[in-house]
């Protein structure tokens, strides 16, 4: 079974059992309690495990594949990757839940079923664990499952979850698989040795509990399913391999790491860790950016770089020359992008990302690893690495300190972290102060620039609400990084700079012989716009007259999404009520962005109630008034100040026409009609009564309405009728593909009734065994028991391949047989590759190895006492 088989599997398994099927939530947590990244299944579904939103699944269960990263904080595999087969920063979670719905009897039975019967896992080789205290689920997994109770492990800590030190908790279940003696010694997984040979793939929790201030259980109101199981482990489970790289998912990458590197696995042991870390790391970044981050030196970014970095250094250390990140990105989005649209989609961002970060790295990367051999080539074995050296690298070279502490740990040397400390320390003072000498224009330089700036010229005079383009005069032009790029300031600018979510201004600096592309504006230190700029041609110096031009239609776009973010905010106070507050809000040109304080979903009337609201006040076309005064008087006037903003005495104040007065420094239309109609294309819980709106104005809408248009056309092209009669033809269609199934099903049943007697003629001392191919399993499973109950029949054994793939096998005996359903296909099973069928009188089992059919029907003989 390959990852899209596995995919398409567990949905259809979950929605049969009645599951909504949630696509995969963003890498990027947004409840307050979450982690810097989404790093298990459960994570977008916290509000309603804690009560805090009302579940939205009916009935309230649901199931999900979910993109995962752990590469930050505790839960941190960095270091293991591509040195152990168990690890990896990006993953894929398989996950059912269930909000105070059904519990573990069903959860527990449920993961035996899709294990053992749909995707025919040995069940002889999977072993149980499950918490000390819970005498529950170890009775349901010996008396309700029939799993063996010397299988059957209780463990402590490792089969209790907690969501952290106080709110909901539980015991928990894991089913873990024997890869066999040739990894590790045999006892179970309660064997801490045996950890490489009994690998857990699936984790059932049954969060029961709430853990109080005091530590006290208590019980919780409602109990709930959590569980989550291992995508690329599942996949190993199936191939027989315990390492995730033999996912196909993974395995592409290896292979894609491959043939860009022009090395093979098997070449040595540090080329095999590189080419298994590109793969690894390859996933991690794409999907990282195409998720919104970008690489920097805080938080989130700095784990993007410093993965992005780790990429880089591992295949420069096999003597790849060329670019390798961007053309991995690109094999990602070839291999999972099926399954994640939006990596296609961000691939030309991805792209553009990688190459400018590797090609930053690359600049670098030789002279600094170049001194690091250096130094410790001098070294005596195990001393440790100057801290000193460590910070130089960082300082100078962007070494992040983990890349040199790898490096160095490598070959065996530790760094003295408190000496990289102390000048970290001491650089930072030294900045405080004005900059240091005589080091080139690096952070601390680069910010006294700014204010003597300042101090000198005084603040940048802002002309963007007047004109598009003016005359001005460099002041300097600033290199702070190794990418290219360039600060430049200006005396006085178009260009806004970005403030009160408003992105900044991009477009053009120009002189006679020299020429920039401003790609952001923002503040240098208070007042001094930053205009950071690439020069495309000749050069830019203090003192140059030139002349700044913003790129007027993204002006345009962004002026009519700022002042429709007014009005949204107008109604969202009119629909939702008087509590709704502002709690950030971004401003780009293809879309506005609107965080507010609110306790519930908004339903879609309500939404249908404030877009109304917003676009008659755009019909209206009132003007639109943005002027300075003084703080007292726009308060007077009714004015709203926004979640901690600072304002001085001057104060400038939009009326957005004759509904919404409110501070605002930001560029705007001058009449309310020149926004557009305005769309909203998404609502949500952004964390613990907080919610986002996103929407779009100008010609935004018509895009979205023709694009629907096309679909709606292909829609019913497809189904064979005009778009104005397109409902009432899906309704036709569905109810013959029903009148079909029940067809089907009607002469499904017909058939085995009057096949019964055909295969019940061809017994042998009361057992049939037979094959009937054609048929899916629940037909085999119907006419199995409609021969049983033919006249003398004591036993049958049906085994079938049917159309859809894999393989069928039932038995059903009678009560006085004296055989036993699960044992007669036992071995059968096996040998289709496949499990299951445990039950006494009637036993069922899958397979994926039709081609070994008839010799399992010839066991199923042997065990029935028949000769083959």
């Amino acid at each position: 079974m390959d990852a899209d088989e596995l995919r398409r599997t567990w949905t259809r398994f979950w929605t049969d059992k009645g599951h909504t099927v949630v696509p995969s939530g963003g890498l990027i947590p947004h409840h307050p309690s979450a982690p810097m990244f989404t790093n298990s299944g459960m994570m977008p579904f916290v509000p309603y495990f804690l009560g805090e939103e009302p579940v939205p699944f009916d009935p309230p269960r649901a199931a999900s594949i979910q993109k995962c990263v752990r590469a930050g904080g505790k839960h941190n595999d960095l270091d293991a990757i591509g040195r152990s087969p168990r690890h990896l920063s990006f993953f894929e979670m398989l996950g059912n839940f269930s909000f105070g719905d059904y519990f573990k009897p069903d959860a527990i039975a449920w993961a035996w079923e899709l294990v053992t019967e749909v995707l025919g896992v040995d069940a002889d080789r999977v072993w149980v664990t499950v918490h000390v205290s819970d005498d529950e689920a170890h009775e349901i997994w010996a008396d309700g499952v029939g799993f063996p109770a010397e299988r059957i492990q209780r463990l402590d800590a490792d089969n209790f979850w907690e969501m952290g030190a106080t709110g909901p908790c539980g015991p928990s279940s894991e089913l873990f698989f024997d890869f066999g003696a040739e990894h590790g010694p045999d006892g179970g997984p309660a064997n801490p040795e045996a950890e490489h040979r009994y690998v857990e793939f699936w984790n059932l929790v049954f969060p029961q509990y709430y853990r109080g201030t005091d530590g006290a259980l208590s019980d919780l109101p409602s109990k709930n399913i959590d569980t989550g199981a291992g995508f690329e482990r599942m996949l190993g489970v199936l191939k027989g391999s315990p390492s995730l790289y033999a996912a196909d998912s993974v395995s592409r990458m290896v292979d894609a790491a491959q043939s860009l590197t022009g090395t093979r696995l098997g070449a040595g042991e540090d080329s095999d860790v590189a080419l298994r870390l590109l793969a690894d790391h390859a996933r991690t970044m794409t999907f990282l950016i195409a998720d919104g981050v970008i690489p920097s030196n805080e938080e989130r970014g700095y784990v993007l770089r410093r993965i992005i970095r780790r990429a880089v250094r591992f295949a420069y250390l096999i003597g790849v020359e060329k670019p390798i990140a961007a053309p991995m990105a690109e094999k990602v989005a070839e291999v999972l992008g099926d399954a994640y649209p939006e990596v296609r989609t961000n691939l030309d961002l991805i792209w553009g990302v990688l190459d400018r970060e590797e090609a930053q790295f690359r600049r670098t990367l030789r002279i600094g690893l170049r001194m690091l051999e250096d130094e410790m080539s001098s070294l005596d074995p195990g001393a440790t690495l100057s801290g000193n050296l460590a910070f130089t690298l960082h300082d100078t070279y962007g070494f992040p300190y983990e890349v040199t502490a790898e490096i160095a740990e490598d070959r065996g040397h530790s760094v003295d972290r408190a000496a990289f400390d102390a000048d970290m320390a001491e650089q930072k003072r030294l900045s405080k102060e004005g900059g240091r000498k005589n080091k080139g224009v690096e952070l601390g330089d680069a910010q006294a620039t700014f204010q003597r700036i300042v101090a000198e010229h005084g603040p940048t005079v802002f002309t963007g609400r007047d004109e598009e383009s003016t005359q001005a005069t460099v002041l300097a032009v600033v290199d702070t990084d190794a990418d290219g790029l360039v600060d430049i300031i200006l005396d006085r600018t178009p260009f806004y700079a970005e403030s009160g979510g408003q992105v900044g201004d991009t477009g053009t600096i120009i002189r006679p012989s020299g020429e920039a592309e401003v790609l952001d504006t923002t503040y240098a230190v208070p007042g001094l716009h930053r205009h950071r700029a690439r020069i495309t041609s000749g050069t830019l110096v203090a003192g140059d007259v030139v002349a700044a031009t913003i790129d007027g239609e993204r002006r345009a776009a962004i002026k009519r999404n700022h002042t429709g973010t007014h009005l949204l905010h107008w109604a969202l106070h009119e629909v939702l009520g008087p509590h709704v507050k502002q709690q950030g809000s971004l401003v780009a040109p293809d879309r506005l962005r609107f965080d507010f304080s609110h306790y519930e979903p908004v339903t879609a009337e309500q939404v249908a109630r404030i877009e109304d609201l917003v676009n008659e006040a755009v019909l209206v076309n009132d003007p639109v008034r943005h002027y300075e005064t003084s703080k007292d008087e726009a308060m007077a006037k009714g004015a709203i100040a926004f979640f901690g903003e600072k304002y001085g005495d001057r104060v400038r104040v939009l009326e957005a026409g004759r509904h919404s007065t409110e501070l605002c420094g930001g560029t705007h239309v001058t009449a309310t009609g020149d926004i557009g109609p305005m769309k909203i294309v998404s609502e949500g819980s952004i964390g613990s009564n907080l919610r986002r709106v996103e929407a779009i104005t100008g010609f935004g809408p018509i895009e979205r309405i023709r694009e629907e248009e096309a679909v709606l056309a292909r829609a019913a092209d497809l189904v064979g009728v005009p778009v104005g009669e397109l409902i009432e033809g899906i309704e036709k269609r569905l109810g013959e593909v029903k009148a079909l199934r029940d067809e089907v099903s009607a002469l499904k049943a017909k058939a085995a009734a009057g096949g019964a007697s055909d295969l019940a003629a061809q017994a042998v001392d009361g057992v049939v065994v037979g094959r009937v191919d054609g048929l899916d399993r629940d037909a085999v499973r119907t006419l199995a028991l409609a021969v049983r109950d033919q006249p003398g029949i004591r036993a049958v054994v049906l085994g079938a391949a049917p159309e859809g793939g894999g393989v069928a096998l039932v038995a059903a005996t009678t009560a006085d047989s004296g055989l036993e359903a699960g044992a007669l296909i036992a071995d059968a099973a096996k040998t289709v590759g496949g499990g299951g069928g445990k039950g006494k009188d009637l036993a069922v089992a899958g397979g994926r190895n039709p081609a070994g059919l008839d010799d399992a029907l010839d066991q199923a003989r042997a065990a029935a006492g028949l000769s083959s």
